[in-house]
């Protein structure tokens, strides 16, 4: 309830003819309300006194005067601020001294505006744009190449090449065979169909094979072990009249040493080395 006299609530003092602040329904001079209400500043730790103005954020409180950035002193009072661990930043500084980089123009991406991530790094939305046609790509699907980020379009339109078998455009990886290219899902033996991109495979009338279909269908067989010669990773065989044996398989027929690189007799479907082979005639 307002006091009976026209005096201040604290002191008693009469308030005729003075400057007074009413607060809470009493009545106070300037003097005791300063020293029993007034907040302190953050800044220069004096009180804010009843004629002056009171800015407050978060509890805390600063005079008009000092309500200014903490690192360039520039006045923040009616402009946009940022706190960051208790200081008060004006948004340029706050940019310089937190705000990410834009990898394409290298200037700071301000804070609350939409900024890009790829890789690690940063961009302003509207520098994020295709190398070619310069139209940004936003969240769209991209391909990154040295050169830069790319749109899909204009990948498939300046680089890509496309799979052989299904004629749809390869973006990374790929199987290189007689000079044209395959999605490695799509180079498949021309036989059983299987995968080949991590198999050893054989090639016939330009067209690849598992080694399974290539043996089955087209390996020659040795003459000693009946088992496919296919020459692969470079091993060696021995051809003879239309036979062929595996180069570890070519032995005598008599005594089993190697003939590889020896003279040989033959008699009927047999060879011999030359020691057998003259004793084979001596006994016939």
């Amino acid at each position: 309830m307002a006091s009976t006299q026209f005096e201040c609530q604290y002191c008693t003092t009469s308030l005729l003819g003075k400057k007074y602040v009413l607060k809470d329904d009493h009545l106070y001079c300037v003097s005791c309300y300063d020293r029993i209400f007034s907040n302190y500043c953050e800044q220069c730790k004096e009180p804010i006194e009843s004629d002056s103005k009171d800015l407050c954020y978060k509890n805390r409180h600063w005079h008009e005067g000092c309500f200014k950035c903490t690192k360039c002193d520039h006045s923040l009072v009616e402009k946009p601020f940022v706190a960051k661990d208790e200081r008060l930043l004006c948004t340029d500084c706050y940019s310089n001294e937190c705000s990410s980089k834009c990898f394409h123009c290298k200037r700071n991406i301000m804070p609350g505006s939409r900024k890009m991530e790829f890789k690690g790094n940063y961009w302003h939305e509207t520098c994020f744009v295709c190398e070619h046609c310069r139209q940004p790509i936003g969240t769209k699907p991209l391909i990154s190449k040295e050169s830069g980020n790319y749109c899909v379009p204009c990948f498939e339109k300046e680089f890509a090449h496309y799979c052989n078998f299904c004629k749809k455009v390869i973006t990374s990886g790929g199987i290189t065979f007689r000079d044209q290219l395959w999605h490695k899902e799509c180079f498949l033996c021309s036989g059983c169909r299987k995968e080949l991109c991590e198999e050893a495979f054989m090639s016939r009338d330009d067209f690849p094979f598992c080694l399974d279909c290539y043996n089955h269908l087209y390996a020659k067989k040795c003459a000693a072990c009946t088992k496919p010669i296919t020459g692969l990773r470079g091993a060696k065989f021995i051809c003879f009249q239309d036979r062929q044996w595996h180069s570890e398989c070519f032995n005598c027929g008599k005594c089993s040493v190697s003939l590889v690189g020896e003279g040989f007799l033959t008699q009927n479907m047999e060879i011999f080395c030359r020691k057998c082979g003259s004793g084979a005639d001596t006994d016939a």
